[in-house]
């Protein structure tokens, strides 16, 4: 299985949903991601990485894994803060405390509901 296809079917999982309703949902041949599985195929069409990149909210680069790196404690740190300084390390664990609350309410399904 290429690892495209793993990509793929991994951002499904992330969204809930299965390989055939993405394609469906994309206006994409199911039948090109079989072949693609089955290695059949190697790649997909520019205009189809870009319908599922798009469906996605990711660049035809990640779909391909291009510039896929480790994204460092630093890096979250500039993103969230602005920068690192005059982060303390408490500070940004709350930080990690609270998305870990998040994330479970979400796949938890308690989301949106009062607890």
């Amino acid at each position: 299985m290429s690892e495209l296809y793993q990509r793929i079917e991994s951002l499904c999982r992330g969204k809930g949903v299965n390989i055939t309703v993405m394609c469906r949902d994309c206006g994409v041949s199911r039948a090109s991601l079989t072949d693609l599985k089955m290695g059949r195929k190697h790649g997909l069409s520019a205009e189809t990485l870009s319908k599922i990149g798009a469906y996605f909210g990711v660049t035809v680069d990640y779909l391909l894994g291009a510039g896929a790196r480790e994204i460092s404690d630093e890096d979250i740190k500039f993103a969230l803060f602005n920068g690192a300084e005059g982060i303390t390390d408490e500070a940004y664990e709350e930080v990690k405390r609270f998305a870990a609350y998040v994330k479970e309410k979400y796949q938890t399904g308690k989301a949106g509901t009062k607890d």
